[in-house]
């Protein structure tokens, strides 16, 4: 991360906000308070409920847990830069330990219901916060590898079925219109534009009422792969709906944006599927594919998530009446 102005040091190196870029961390920090906690207070005890998730700024706390004879055992020290808390937040279960200052210690908090709004409203920066979480449990499997396995797990599946398409794998419609809105907001849009490509197949609905419904999905999924291996790094692909695709290309320009739709409609045009004949029948024919694609630019073309979203669905409109398997710009 570049270094934020006026940020304190120990929040910037925090292992939390490793992945994130100066923007990202200081919209996280709108949602942080500072704490102070005396020597011997309690940030929380054990079996309380977990509302909250911690930075230590400075001082030094210490982590203890009951043990069957009742007494309190010291399991680690927490040292400033650590972070805590989260897996109560992410599990929602009650704290497994007792933390107490041991000397006068600031802390950083994030309330858990913040802590989701950041995943909802800003996925990009979630999907960075949660990565860094599990990169940092990732060191804990040695100590506990049953519980840290479960809790990374739990992350990476919850944060697939958040943000993918279920059928093709590609991202789904509210991840990459969520990743529209935030790079508005970023305020990375301006002199470096960013374009649209929204993709239709053509007449697939023939396709689906002559050969049946598990043809027109593998004829969907077929195209999905294609997307993956055309489009480049850094590019979202999304499946929006039925066989409507989309692919947002972050600092791309209309010239480089039309090589790259066109670079999609060719390889669809020269690929084919093998599907049933007819539903339950082993015998198979070849389906060729052909693809609509509409072009938008920002800001050229709009200056919002969804200016940039119905341009791009307009040429794409354009694409199909004015013969499909062609792709247009917004003019």
């Amino acid at each position: 991360m570049s270094t934020a102005p006026n940020a304190d040091p120990v929040l910037i190196h925090s292992p939390l906000f490793a992945e994130l870029s100066e923007l990202e961390f200081n919209a996280v920090m709108a949602f942080m308070e500072r704490r102070r906690f005396m020597k011997d207070e309690k940030v929380f005890s054990e079996g309380d409920k977990g509302e909250d998730m911690f930075i230590l700024l400075s001082g030094s706390l210490s982590a203890y847990r009951v043990q069957l004879d009742g007494t309190q055992q010291l399991m680690f020290n927490i040292a400033p830069g650590a972070f805590f808390g989260e897996m109560s937040i992410i599990a929602n279960e009650p704290r497994s330990a007792t933390i107490i200052a041991k000397e006068t210690a600031d802390l950083m908090v994030l309330q858990g219901i913040d802590f989701y709004r950041i995943i909802f409203d800003h996925p990009m920066i979630g999907i960075k916060m949660l990565s860094s979480i599990g990169a940092v449990q990732n060191g804990w499997f040695k100590q506990n590898s049953r519980h840290l396995t479960e809790l990374v797990t739990w992350g990476e599946t919850a944060r697939r079925r958040a943000i993918t398409d279920e059928l093709t794998g590609l991202y789904n419609k509210s991840f990459l219109e969520e990743s529209i809105k935030d790079k508005f907001k970023m305020g990375s849009v301006g002199a470096r534009k960013m374009s649209l490509i929204m993709m239709d197949l053509d007449k697939v609905h023939e396709i689906n009422n002559t050969y049946g419904s598990l043809a027109g999905d593998k004829v969907i999924i077929a195209v999905a792969k294609i997307l993956e291996k055309t489009t480049r790094s850094g590019d979202l692909t999304a499946r929006l709906s039925g066989d409507e695709y989309a692919i947002l290309l972050p600092d791309t320009d209309e010239q480089d944006a039309l090589r790259v739709a066109e670079h999609i409609r060719k390889s669809v045009m020269d690929s084919s599927v093998q599907v049933p004949k007819s539903p339950g029948s082993q015998e198979t024919v070849e389906l060729k594919i052909r693809t609509s694609l509409g072009i938008a630019v920002a800001p050229t073309h709009a200056s919002n998530e969804r200016d940039l979203v119905f341009a791009a669905d307009s040429a794409l409109r354009r694409a199909k009446t004015q013969g499909r398997n062609r792709a247009e710009i917004v003019r």
